[in-house]
C-alpha cells in the first residue's frame, strides 16, 4: 500500500453485496422464496473491521480445515470529504480517489446478512497498491476487473455491469449515514467466484488502477 493510499483510506470500509447484475441474476429465483420474497431495493450493506485491513504483497491466511477461501475483486472508492444527504450530481465531488479492493470471504450463505465470520476474518480486504485521484479516472462505472490466480485469468467484470453506480450508491448511503472523509466503499465483487489454496498468488487488475498482489499461506 502506497503512503498515499494509506494516509488517505483511514476510516471504515464499507462493503456491498449485491452490486452486479450478473450476481442478481443468478440468484433471482433464491429471491422470490422465503425469507428474501424479493431482491433487495435498497443496498445491501456490510463492514469489513479493521482487523480485516491488508495491503499489497502481502500474505492472506486461508482458514483451513474444510473452509473455502474466496478472493473477491472490487473496485474501492476512497471518500475525501464528508459526504451526507448528497444527491447522485453531487456524489462524485466527495470522492479523493480510487483503489482497487481484495474483498476475502468465505461463500455465502445469506446475502441478506452477510456473516461476519466469513467477512471479518484477519488480513480479509486487501487494498492497494496506490491511491488513483478522482480526475484520473475518467468513468468509474467503465472499467475492467480481472482476477489471476498463479497466472492465469479466473475471473472477470466490469464496473459498467453495476447495480448502482457509484454516484448512486453514495447518495443513497449518505441518505441515512454520513460518510466521512477517509472511509472506503467497496462497490461490489462481480459473479463467478473462485477458491484459493495455500501457495497461490492472487492478483487483480481494474482499468488504470494498477495490480494488487497477494499471496495465499497456511494457518
Amino acid at each position: 500500500m502506497s503512503h498515499a493510499l494509506h494516509d488517505v483510506a483511514t476510516g471504515t470500509l464499507f462493503g456491498v453485496a449485491l452490486n452486479y447484475q450478473g450476481l442478481v441474476d443468478e440468484h433471482l429465483a433464491q429471491f422470490h422464496e422465503a425469507p428474501y420474497k424479493q431482491p433487495p431495493v435498497k443496498p445491501v450493506l456490510f463492514i469489513k473491521t479493521p482487523n480485516t485491513r491488508n495491503g499489497h504483497d502481502q500474505a492472506v491466511v486461508h482458514p483451513g480445515g474444510d473452509l473455502r477461501l474466496q478472493p473477491g475483486p472490487a473496485l474501492g472508492v476512497v471518500i475525501g470529504k464528508s459526504a451526507s444527504r448528497v444527491s447522485e450530481a453531487d456524489a462524485l465531488e466527495h470522492v479523493a480517489g480510487y483503489t482497487i479492493v481484495n474483498e476475502f470471504s468465505l461463500p455465502e450463505d445469506s446475502y441478506y446478512r452477510p456473516a461476519v465470520k466469513a467477512k471479518c476474518r484477519d488480513g480479509f480486504c486487501a487494498i492497494g497498491p496506490e491511491l488513483v485521484p478522482r480526475d484520473q479516472v475518467a468513468n468509474p462505472n467503465d472499467l475492467t476487473l480481472k482476477l489471476w490466480v498463479n497466472g492465469e485469468l479466473r475471473q472477470q467484470g466490469s464496473t459498467a455491469h453495476f447495480v448502482r453506480d457509484v454516484a448512486r450508491l453514495i447518495s443513497e448511503i449518505s441518505e441515512f449515514m454520513t460518510l466521512h472523509a477517509g472511509d472506503v466503499l467497496i462497490t461490489g465483487t462481480p459473479e463467478g467466484r473462485v477458491d484459493v489454496v495455500p501457495g497461490d498468488k492472487v492478483e487483480i487488475d481494474i482499468s488504470g488502477l494498477g495490480r494488487l498482489v497477494n499471496h495465499i499461506v497456511a494457518e
